[in-house]
């Protein structure tokens, strides 16, 4: 592991697991922890936006690369092992993105378990998907370059708006950016759960709670729309970057993701960081193996979503 990940680890494994300390105190917690790393880069403009779907309110955080029109589009879903991380944990992470991507970032609030188990998260992700491509106008944003990304449990919510949305027909999706992402529930036995589920990072028994206030009852695990992993076919999805760390329980969930979708037929493009560990991202400015991450994550975005025309072009 790379050397300052590895003292932040150590460091980490003194204290007791997340799920062992009161869930009200670790959610106070994150905001202020991940304030410290990301720098905050500065965009032309940030908006707050409530959007109301689905019996409940849903905060949408809009960032805006430079103040023009019909600009590519990200849904940005945050990390949260479901419960705890939200648009104020991740602010400085999509100012990232929008800055270097080049991207308006529209950034969901999900709501998070276990006061809203499953579907609410996935819901609230669907809905503000829907809700942004069908008013993409009013956004600034051209519907036709719309880019799902997300983090950790963020990215099984941009695995599962890119199922639904491929069974229902809308909205086009142009791709996906999946960041060591939660694609399969715990039950599916992955050797990265035992290779390093002490030590790295984020920790065996935390990931197992994490699934357990998600999820009301385990044999929703089958579920596509809770394990993307498992659906019949992958076939059909929008082309796709997967970025996984070596040093991660979910290493291996993510890694035959990326094999399966390319079996598919879909373009894949997957990184694999062999020294960083869950959560990489959080640490450019710090580490510089993530702002290489940071770079690689952006650059690609740039390139999946130029206009068509440009694509088409000889």
């Amino acid at each position: 592991m790379h050397p300052i990940l590895a003292a932040m680890a150590a460091k980490a494994a003194r204290h007791p697991p997340m799920h062992e300390v009161p869930l009200a105190i670790v959610r106070e917690a994150a905001p202020k922890l991940l304030a410290t790393t990301l720098p905050a880069e500065e965009v032309a403009g940030v908006e707050d936006h409530v959007l109301h779907a689905g019996g409940r309110s849903v905060r949408l955080r809009v960032y805006r690369p430079d103040l023009g029109a019909a600009r590519p589009l990200v849904m940005f879903f945050h990390g949260s092992g479901f419960t705890i991380c939200s648009i104020e944990t991740h602010d400085a992470m999509c100012r990232q993105i929008c800055q270097r991507s080049g991207s308006v970032v529209v950034s969901v609030d999900y709501a998070l378990a276990p006061e809203h188990p499953y579907p609410a998260g996935p819901d609230d992700c669907w809905n503000a998907t829907l809700h942004v491509a069908r008013n993409a106008g009013s956004f600034g944003v051209d519907p036709a370059r719309l880019a799902l990304c997300g983090d950790s449990a963020g990215g099984a919510m941009a695995a599962v708006v890119a199922l639904r949305a491929r069974e229902r027909g809308e909205p086009a999706i142009r791709a996906q950016a999946l960041i060591y992402p939660v694609v399969d529930h715990f039950s599916a036995g992955h050797a990265s759960y035992a290779e390093h589920g002490r030590g790295a990072g984020l920790r065996d028994d935390e990931m197992r709670w994490f699934w357990t206030q998600y999820l009301p009852d385990a044999l929703m695990a089958a579920l596509p729309d809770v394990s993307p992993a498992r659906a019949a076919t992958l076939a059909g999805l929008p082309q796709t970057y997967v970025a996984t760390a070596e040093y991660d329980v979910l290493r291996d969930e993510g890694i035959a993701y990326a094999a399966a979708l390319a079996r598919a037929g879909v373009p894949v493009v997957h990184r694999h960081y062999d020294d960083m560990n869950h959560g990489f991202l959080n640490w450019v400015g710090v580490v510089d193996r993530a702002d290489e991450a940071m770079d690689a994550l952006c650059g690609w975005l740039r390139l999946a979503l130029v206009p068509l025309e440009t694509e088409l072009a000889p």
